[in-house]
Protein backbone atom coordinates (compact mmCIF):
# COMPACT_ATOMS: atom_id res chain seq x y z
CA UNK A 1 0.00 0.00 0.00
CA UNK A 2 2.58 2.55 0.81
CA UNK A 3 4.43 2.14 -2.59
CA UNK A 4 0.96 2.87 -4.39
CA UNK A 5 0.65 5.74 -2.51
CA UNK A 6 4.22 7.24 -3.13
CA UNK A 7 3.16 6.67 -7.04
CA UNK A 8 0.19 8.26 -6.66
CA UNK A 9 1.45 11.35 -4.81
CA UNK A 10 4.00 11.89 -7.85
CA UNK A 11 1.60 11.17 -10.37
CA UNK A 12 -0.72 13.70 -9.05
CA UNK A 13 2.14 16.16 -8.69
CA UNK A 14 3.10 16.27 -12.26
CA UNK A 15 -0.37 16.27 -13.57
CA UNK A 16 -1.10 19.27 -11.89
CA UNK A 17 2.26 21.17 -13.00
CA UNK A 18 1.45 19.84 -16.94
CA UNK A 19 -1.99 21.15 -16.54
CA UNK A 20 -1.69 24.83 -15.55
CA UNK A 21 1.61 25.19 -18.08
CA UNK A 22 1.55 24.81 -21.81
CA UNK A 23 4.68 24.20 -23.57
CA UNK A 24 5.59 27.48 -25.42
CA UNK A 25 7.43 27.88 -29.16
CA UNK A 26 9.90 30.36 -27.78
CA UNK A 27 13.45 29.18 -27.94
CA UNK A 28 16.82 29.94 -26.17
CA UNK A 29 19.93 29.31 -26.67
CA UNK A 30 21.50 26.93 -24.68
CA UNK A 31 25.01 24.71 -24.35
CA UNK A 32 25.15 21.72 -26.32
CA UNK A 33 26.44 19.94 -23.21
CA UNK A 34 25.88 21.02 -19.51
CA UNK A 35 27.86 19.29 -16.84
CA UNK A 36 27.42 20.02 -12.75
CA UNK A 37 27.15 17.91 -10.23
CA UNK A 38 27.57 17.75 -5.99
CA UNK A 39 30.30 15.54 -3.91
CA UNK A 40 28.72 15.29 -0.59
CA UNK A 41 30.09 14.02 3.09
CA UNK A 42 28.36 12.93 5.83
CA UNK A 43 29.45 12.28 9.25
CA UNK A 44 27.47 10.89 12.35
CA UNK A 45 29.01 10.33 15.76
CA UNK A 46 28.00 9.49 19.28
CA UNK A 47 29.91 8.60 22.56
CA UNK A 48 29.27 8.11 25.93
CA UNK A 49 32.16 7.09 28.66
CA UNK A 50 30.50 6.10 32.35
CA UNK A 51 26.89 7.71 31.00
CA UNK A 52 24.72 5.66 33.50
CA UNK A 53 21.65 6.32 31.42
CA UNK A 54 22.97 4.12 28.81
CA UNK A 55 24.37 4.20 25.09
CA UNK A 56 26.72 2.72 22.71
CA UNK A 57 29.61 4.98 21.42
CA UNK A 58 29.40 4.70 17.31
CA UNK A 59 30.56 6.50 14.43
CA UNK A 60 29.70 6.76 10.70
CA UNK A 61 30.34 8.20 7.39
CA UNK A 62 29.26 8.52 3.66
CA UNK A 63 30.58 9.81 0.50
CA UNK A 64 28.49 10.40 -2.49
CA UNK A 65 28.44 12.26 -5.53
CA UNK A 66 25.89 12.81 -7.93
CA UNK A 67 26.74 14.19 -11.30
CA UNK A 68 24.43 15.18 -14.77
CA UNK A 69 25.89 15.22 -17.94
CA UNK A 70 23.28 16.81 -20.84
CA UNK A 71 23.16 16.94 -24.10
CA UNK A 72 21.10 19.27 -26.01
CA UNK A 73 21.27 19.85 -29.70
CA UNK A 74 17.86 21.23 -31.95
CA UNK A 75 15.85 18.30 -31.75
CA UNK A 76 18.04 15.58 -29.79
CA UNK A 77 18.71 15.38 -25.66
CA UNK A 78 20.92 13.41 -24.34
CA UNK A 79 20.63 13.26 -20.16
CA UNK A 80 23.16 11.42 -17.86
CA UNK A 81 23.31 10.87 -14.62
CA UNK A 82 25.66 9.41 -12.46
CA UNK A 83 25.08 8.49 -8.55
CA UNK A 84 27.52 6.40 -5.93
CA UNK A 85 27.22 6.77 -2.36
CA UNK A 86 29.70 4.60 -0.08
CA UNK A 87 29.20 4.69 3.54
CA UNK A 88 30.21 3.10 6.72
CA UNK A 89 29.29 2.75 10.53
CA UNK A 90 31.81 1.79 13.39
CA UNK A 91 29.94 0.23 16.41
CA UNK A 92 31.47 -0.38 19.67
CA UNK A 93 32.98 -3.78 19.89
CA UNK A 94 31.41 -4.41 16.51
CA UNK A 95 32.82 -4.79 13.10
CA UNK A 96 32.33 -2.19 10.26
CA UNK A 97 29.49 -2.26 8.52
CA UNK A 98 28.27 -0.89 5.76
CA UNK A 99 25.16 2.06 6.04
CA UNK A 100 25.21 2.62 2.22
CA UNK A 101 26.59 1.06 -0.78
CA UNK A 102 25.55 1.78 -4.62
CA UNK A 103 26.60 2.92 -8.20
CA UNK A 104 24.00 3.80 -10.61
CA UNK A 105 24.37 5.04 -14.43
CA UNK A 106 20.67 6.18 -15.88
CA UNK A 107 20.99 7.44 -19.70
CA UNK A 108 18.17 9.06 -21.84
CA UNK A 109 18.22 9.62 -25.68
CA UNK A 110 15.28 11.46 -26.32
CA UNK A 111 14.01 12.90 -30.19
CA UNK A 112 11.89 15.88 -30.45
CA UNK A 113 8.05 14.75 -31.06
CA UNK A 114 5.88 16.90 -30.08
CA UNK A 115 5.47 19.88 -26.96
CA UNK A 116 6.92 18.04 -23.99
CA UNK A 117 7.34 14.71 -25.74
CA UNK A 118 10.23 12.97 -27.26
CA UNK A 119 11.05 9.86 -28.95
CA UNK A 120 13.14 7.88 -26.18
CA UNK A 121 16.08 5.63 -25.84
CA UNK A 122 16.93 4.42 -21.89
CA UNK A 123 19.80 2.49 -20.43
CA UNK A 124 19.80 2.48 -16.69
CA UNK A 125 22.59 0.02 -14.76
CA UNK A 126 22.36 -0.56 -11.46
CA UNK A 127 25.05 -2.49 -8.71
CA UNK A 128 26.73 -1.80 -5.48
CA UNK A 129 30.54 -1.72 -4.99
CA UNK A 130 31.64 -4.33 -2.18
CA UNK A 131 29.73 -6.88 0.19
CA UNK A 132 28.81 -6.67 3.95
CA UNK A 133 32.27 -5.88 4.66
CA UNK A 134 31.63 -8.61 7.80
CA UNK A 135 34.78 -10.79 7.91
CA UNK A 136 33.48 -13.48 10.05
CA UNK A 137 30.37 -14.17 7.35
CA UNK A 138 30.09 -14.09 3.23
CA UNK A 139 27.16 -11.82 1.94
CA UNK A 140 25.36 -12.47 -0.50
CA UNK A 141 25.99 -8.90 -2.27
CA UNK A 142 29.19 -8.01 -3.88
CA UNK A 143 30.04 -5.97 -7.28
CA UNK A 144 28.04 -6.69 -9.96
CA UNK A 145 26.34 -9.23 -8.02
CA UNK A 146 23.88 -8.11 -8.30
CA UNK A 147 23.90 -6.15 -11.31
CA UNK A 148 20.81 -4.52 -13.05
CA UNK A 149 21.06 -3.59 -16.45
CA UNK A 150 17.37 -1.94 -18.03
CA UNK A 151 17.35 -0.88 -21.89
CA UNK A 152 14.34 -0.50 -23.86
CA UNK A 153 12.43 2.18 -26.53
CA UNK A 154 9.92 4.71 -25.15
CA UNK A 155 8.23 8.17 -25.06
CA UNK A 156 9.71 11.17 -22.68
CA UNK A 157 7.91 13.67 -21.19
CA UNK A 158 10.30 16.78 -20.63
CA UNK A 159 8.99 20.01 -19.06
CA UNK A 160 12.94 20.43 -18.25
CA UNK A 161 16.08 19.29 -16.59
CA UNK A 162 14.06 19.35 -13.04
CA UNK A 163 11.07 17.38 -14.23
CA UNK A 164 10.72 14.92 -16.68
CA UNK A 165 9.21 11.21 -16.83
CA UNK A 166 10.10 8.47 -19.55
CA UNK A 167 7.52 5.66 -20.36
CA UNK A 168 9.18 2.51 -22.38
CA UNK A 169 6.77 -0.05 -22.45
CA UNK A 170 9.03 -2.77 -23.96
CA UNK A 171 12.12 -2.55 -21.77
CA UNK A 172 14.28 -5.70 -21.53
CA UNK A 173 15.67 -6.15 -18.30
CA UNK A 174 19.01 -8.35 -17.13
CA UNK A 175 20.17 -9.89 -13.63
CA UNK A 176 23.32 -10.74 -13.08
CA UNK A 177 24.84 -12.30 -10.34
CA UNK A 178 27.65 -14.68 -8.78
CA UNK A 179 26.41 -18.41 -8.71
CA UNK A 180 29.53 -19.57 -6.84
CA UNK A 181 28.74 -17.37 -3.59
CA UNK A 182 27.34 -19.49 -0.81
CA UNK A 183 23.89 -18.13 -0.05
CA UNK A 184 20.94 -19.64 2.44
CA UNK A 185 18.19 -19.74 -0.36
CA UNK A 186 18.37 -21.90 -3.73
CA UNK A 187 17.44 -18.63 -5.73
CA UNK A 188 18.34 -15.06 -4.87
CA UNK A 189 17.34 -12.00 -6.65
CA UNK A 190 14.79 -14.28 -8.77
CA UNK A 191 18.54 -15.73 -10.38
CA UNK A 192 17.47 -20.15 -10.47
CA UNK A 193 20.58 -21.70 -8.36
CA UNK A 194 23.55 -22.21 -10.83
CA UNK A 195 23.05 -19.92 -12.94
CA UNK A 196 24.75 -16.51 -13.52
CA UNK A 197 22.00 -13.93 -15.14
CA UNK A 198 17.90 -13.70 -15.23
CA UNK A 199 16.36 -12.24 -18.35
CA UNK A 200 13.05 -10.32 -17.81
CA UNK A 201 10.32 -8.35 -20.55
CA UNK A 202 7.85 -5.57 -19.48
CA UNK A 203 7.20 -2.28 -19.09
CA UNK A 204 9.08 0.49 -17.04
CA UNK A 205 8.89 3.89 -16.01
CA UNK A 206 11.20 6.51 -14.53
CA UNK A 207 10.57 9.92 -13.35
CA UNK A 208 12.87 13.04 -11.98
CA UNK A 209 11.72 15.71 -10.01
CA UNK A 210 13.69 18.13 -8.00
CA UNK A 211 12.54 21.42 -6.91
CA UNK A 212 13.21 24.23 -4.01
CA UNK A 213 10.94 23.83 -0.63
CA UNK A 214 12.09 27.09 0.16
CA UNK A 215 15.13 29.41 -0.03
CA UNK A 216 18.50 27.08 0.35
CA UNK A 217 16.27 23.85 0.90
CA UNK A 218 15.76 21.66 -2.21
CA UNK A 219 13.90 18.35 -2.71
CA UNK A 220 15.05 15.64 -5.40
CA UNK A 221 13.21 12.67 -6.05
CA UNK A 222 13.91 9.77 -8.16
CA UNK A 223 11.06 6.94 -9.20
CA UNK A 224 11.56 3.71 -11.15
CA UNK A 225 8.69 1.52 -11.17
CA UNK A 226 8.96 -2.02 -13.45
CA UNK A 227 6.86 -4.68 -14.39
CA UNK A 228 7.56 -7.95 -15.70
CA UNK A 229 5.30 -9.16 -18.55
CA UNK A 230 6.68 -13.17 -18.04
CA UNK A 231 6.30 -13.64 -14.77
CA UNK A 232 3.76 -12.07 -12.18
CA UNK A 233 3.21 -8.65 -13.30
CA UNK A 234 0.77 -7.66 -11.01
CA UNK A 235 4.05 -7.57 -8.95
CA UNK A 236 5.54 -3.62 -9.84
CA UNK A 237 9.15 -3.25 -8.80
CA UNK A 238 9.86 0.38 -6.93
CA UNK A 239 12.51 2.27 -6.14
CA UNK A 240 11.85 5.47 -4.83
CA UNK A 241 14.73 7.62 -3.61
CA UNK A 242 14.24 11.30 -1.78
CA UNK A 243 16.88 13.62 -1.02
CA UNK A 244 16.38 16.53 1.14
CA UNK A 245 19.37 18.93 0.81
CA UNK A 246 19.38 21.92 3.50
CA UNK A 247 22.49 24.28 2.94
CA UNK A 248 23.56 25.92 5.76
CA UNK A 249 26.64 27.93 3.60
CA UNK A 250 28.15 26.98 0.32
CA UNK A 251 30.08 24.13 1.84
CA UNK A 252 27.99 23.07 4.77
CA UNK A 253 24.93 21.22 4.43
CA UNK A 254 22.12 19.33 6.46
CA UNK A 255 21.31 15.75 4.16
CA UNK A 256 18.13 13.75 4.48
CA UNK A 257 18.40 10.59 1.89
CA UNK A 258 15.78 8.16 2.17
CA UNK A 259 14.82 5.24 -0.07
CA UNK A 260 12.45 2.48 -0.31
CA UNK A 261 13.08 -0.39 -2.13
CA UNK A 262 9.71 -3.05 -3.44
CA UNK A 263 11.47 -6.00 -5.41
CA UNK A 264 9.62 -9.82 -4.52
CA UNK A 265 12.58 -11.74 -5.80
CA UNK A 266 15.15 -10.21 -3.62
CA UNK A 267 12.55 -9.40 -0.53
CA UNK A 268 8.87 -10.09 0.14
CA UNK A 269 8.27 -6.80 1.41
CA UNK A 270 9.39 -3.31 1.68
CA UNK A 271 13.67 -2.21 2.05
CA UNK A 272 13.96 1.13 3.32
CA UNK A 273 17.02 2.66 4.25
CA UNK A 274 17.23 6.68 5.72
CA UNK A 275 20.86 8.82 6.24
CA UNK A 276 20.71 11.85 8.05
CA UNK A 277 23.65 13.61 9.00
CA UNK A 278 26.04 16.98 8.65
CA UNK A 279 27.94 16.68 5.81
CA UNK A 280 30.42 18.97 3.62
CA UNK A 281 28.76 19.56 0.39
CA UNK A 282 30.89 20.63 -2.84
CA UNK A 283 29.49 21.59 -6.14
CA UNK A 284 31.09 21.25 -9.72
Amino acid sequence: MKKFILVFALITQFHSLYAQEEPTTETTEKPVWTRGGSFTFLLNQSAFENWVAGGVSSISGTVGINYDINYLKGDWSWDNKIIASFGITKIKEQDIKKSDDRLEWNSVLGKKAKGYWFYSAFVNFKTQFTDDLDSDTEGPTKFLSPGYLQIGPGMLWKKSENLKVNIAPATTKLIVVDKNLTLPDAAYFGVEEGKSTRFEFGASVGAYYKFDLMKNISMENTLNLYSNYLEDPQNVDLDYTMNLVMNINKYISTTLAYQTIYDDNAFEGLQTRQVFGLGVNYNF
